[in-house]
This record gives structure tokens, sequence and C-alpha cells, in this order.
């Protein structure tokens, strides 16, 4: 690819700032590793800081930071030792207010990450998404009507790789799609042209001090917008709502039950912008009520920049992203479903809600320290049985029971101790027609890195059923 010809004044100036200056980087995941490539091409002396030791990264990951970095920093006091750095790039998982950033803070040093820089010199629109729920969903979809309309797009945040390093290449006819997360979100001072909030429950509280951080740092996504610039939000949600008053420019609604004075809403099985069809409910490809909520948000985003055509092309054709409802094996007549994203009890609900029949689902994982209140409503209604894996497996099974003792009723709870003995007791549980559904209404770290090994991990062990002895 060739370089943008035009010159980007703010890139320029961010050049200047770095050349010749000590940045450290904080976080040497995968995703990392073409900053630090880039920053070392701009002319900065970088270091890397990890909390692992040089043994735990393999050759390829070692042979990149040797060539581009003056140092590493490695091991669990790393974060005592960034004297010397003039300029501090964090990765998002390091909660801002740690004692030694706000140190280095007050010693002049610049506290950034890679998202904030990016967003203050890209010379394009963007356009950004955050949420509990449905951000990967509805920035795919966004990007996906952006592309299929012709527009040259780039997508990166929580998805895809980090944007600085290719900020070269973005032109101002261009237009980037983040999905930002509140981690990446609380300390910046940019936002985006066009913000979208899919919603807002309890998530991440176990690195928030309280759900009041949670929801300023889902504000910064809007707060530094101008009078020019664009707010989308659920109208049905009620801290999203609320966010119209603090808002500078535009604001768009977008409701499943209701139609808002501007906005995307449902009437007769129909979606409407105003007062303008859009496309059928129908043709959405994707399954559940959740899913025409992440259609409507993106159809603010995209209006007026894409031709309503377009938007039925995508609903009718697009598939998906991987770990979210997706069916992966039909075996012996049962179903197995994939929903590994969901690492919150609102996003199990409403995968749960996807299904016309009780299904089997497997939950538990990693405690993010969000409450569980009124979850086993969801559950005892929408499930014929419950397998539990992971640290919140009796936190989850108390919640059900207090349900069911409520109603009256019961049903099948089972504690397991791996995935793997997870899927082999759902599955003794099926009867032919009956679908399987690991939503964990949790974080994985218990067990994995991420939701991705989680979902591939469960993939795994679903092939091979049949294929060796139950």
């Amino acid at each position: 690819m060739t370089q943008n010809s035009v010159k980007n004044p703010k890139f320029e100036l961010f050049k200047n700032e770095v050349l010749g200056k000590n940045v450290g980087v904080l976080g040497v995941g995968v995703s990392n590793l073409p900053l630090i490539e880039f920053l070392n091409g701009l002319g900065a002396y970088v270091t890397a800081f990890d909390r692992r030791t040089a043994d735990k990264f393999d050759d390829g990951t070692l042979e990149i930071l040797k060539k581009n970095t003056k140092g590493m920093v490695l091991g669990e006091d790393y974060l005592d030792r960034l004297d010397g750095m003039e300029i501090i790039i964090k990765t998002p998982g390091i909660h801002p207010n740690t004692p030694q950033l706000v140190r280095a803070a007050e010693n002049n040093v610049i506290v950034t990450s890679e998202m904030e820089i990016f967003v203050s010199i890209c010379p394009c629109k963007t356009i950004g998404v955050t949420g509990s729920d449905g951000k990967t969903t509805t920035t795919t979809l966004i990007y996906e009507m952006l592309k299929t309309e012709g527009y040259n797009c780039y997508v990166g945040g929580n998805i895809g790789r980090p944007l600085l390093a290719d900020v070269e290449l973005i032109t101002p006819d261009d237009i980037v799609i983040l999905e930002l997360s509140s981690f990446q979100l609380q300390s910046m001072v940019h936002s985006p042209n066009i913000a979208v909030v899919t919603n807002i429950a309890p998530n991440h509280l176990d690195y928030h001090k309280d759900m009041n951080e949670y929801i300023n740092a889902k504000k910064n996504i809007f707060t530094h917008q101008s009078m020019d610039d664009k707010l989308i939000v659920n109208m049905e949600n009620e801290i999203t709502d609320a966010f119209e008053n603090e808002a500078s420019g535009e604001v768009v609604k977008f409701s499943l039950r209701e139609r808002p004075k501007h906005g995307a809403y449902v009437y007769r099985s129909k979606i409407y912008f105003d007062d303008e069809p859009i496309l059928r409910k129908a043709d959405i490809k994707l399954p559940g009520e959740h899913n025409v909520d992440n259609y409507l948000a993106a159809i603010c985003a995209v209006q007026g920049l894409v031709k309503k055509e377009t938007v039925s092309k995508v609903a009718r054709t697009f598939g998906g992203v991987p770990h979210r409802l997706e069916l992966i094996r039909e075996f012996n007549g049962v179903k197995f479903y994939n929903d590994s994203i969901a690492s919150s009890p609102t996003r199990t609900a409403a995968g749960l809600r996807a299904f016309k029949n009780k299904v089997i689902l497997i939950a538990g994982g990693y405690d993010k320290k969000i409450p569980f209140d009124g979850f086993g409503e969801i559950v005892v209604e929408k499930t014929k049985a419950v397998v539990l894996v992971g640290a919140t497996a009796e936190k989850i099974r108390t919640e059900i029971e207090k349900t069911c003792e409520k109603h009256g009723t019961g049903e099948p709870i089972i504690t397991c101790y791996t995935l793997e003995e997870a899927v082999k007791s759902a599955y003794s549980l099926a009867d032919d027609g009956d679908a399987v559904l690991l939503s964990p209404a949790c974080a994985s770290f218990d067990m994995f890195k991420n939701f991705e090994e989680r979902g591939n991990a469960f993939k795994e062990i679903v092939a091979l059923l049949g294929k060796e002895e139950l």
C-alpha cells in the first residue's frame, strides 16, 4: 500500500513529539507489537514493559522486541521501574489511577494510550461504539454497511490491529470505526465524531471502583464532541437515554418498542428511520431481538452515508461474528451454540431470549464483581437444565435456586470442574431437538486468556463428541 501523499498536520506534530523521546509501552500483547515497531520507526527510544518474564514470550515476539526497543523491563515489579520515561503509552487493562502512573503524571510525564493518540490525530471521520453488550456486532455491522456502500474503512479499538500504526495510510475520505471499552475510554480527552452507546448495565466492577466510574468512563465517548458531532443512544436504557442532557451535538435515539422523536425504531415488523422504512425485520439473518437492537444502532450511525438498499443487503447476508450465538455443530439431534462473548448476565439473558424453546445452558467463569440479581428469573424461564463451571458457579447456583424456591419449581443444576466435563454433562441431559448453549454470563479469566480462547475450546470439545467414549 502506498502512504497517504497528503500531509496530516496532526500526525506531523505527533512525529515531532516522539522523535528522540524515551517512550515506554506498557503491556506487550500481540496487539502492541505493531505499535512498538511503529514508534521505533518514528525515531522514538522505546522501552517495553510487561509483567511477564522473558521466558514467557515466544521467539518471534522476543525478536521484534530486541529489534525495535532500546530495552525491556519485565517482571512483577515492572511498574515500579518507569524512571526515565518521557511518554508512557499504557495498555487499556492498566487503570489510569494506578499509583505509579499517577506519580509519573505528577512528574510531568505524558501518560496516554494508543487509542487516545489515534483519535486525536486521525485525519478522517470516526465512528465510536461502546456499551455493555453488543459492541462488536454493532461495530461490525457499521463496517459492513459502509464497506458495501463503497467506502474505504478501517476497524480498530477492541477489534483489529492498533490503528495508530496505520495512521499514515488513512486519508480524509476514509472512515474509521472503533469499538471502545470502558478501559479505553476512561482517560480519553477526545471523542469520535459519531458516538454510539448500545446500552449500559453493571459490568467490569472488578476494574472500576463503582458503577459511577464505569458510567463516567463510557460517557467519554461523547463528552468531548463538538456541536457538529452526533450521539446515538438506546432510548430504552434509562442510563443512556439520560445522556441526551449532556450532549453537545445532534442526538439520535433507537428503540425496539417506542418511536423516538428522531431515530430508528420498529413498527409493524419493519425498521424505520424517522418516517422512512429501511428494511423488514424478517430480513435480518442474525437471531434474537438483541440483534435487531444492534441493527437499529448501526442504522442510526450510517444514516446519510449509506442507502437503505445497502442496509437491506447486509441484513440478508451478514451471518454474524464468531462466538456470538454461533451454531457450531448438530450431533445426534442436539445443536451446540457458542456464545462465549456473553461475559455478563444481561448478555446471556439476551442470548437466551433468542431461542423459542428451553435450552441447556452452560454458564459460569471469572467473577467481575457484578450482581446476578434477577438473573435466575430468565434462566428458569428459558432453560431446562443448567451446567455451571468456574469461579462463579456457586454464586449463580444460589440465584437460580432462590428463584426456583420462589416459584415452587425446580430443574437440574450440575456443577463441573472443567469445560470438557460441562459439555459432556450438558449433552447427557439433552434430548433430540434440544440446544446446548455456552453463554457464561462471566468473563473467562479464571480458566482462559479471553472469551475467544474459551469459545474455541468449546468448539474443539464439541467437535470430539462421538469420537471418544463419553
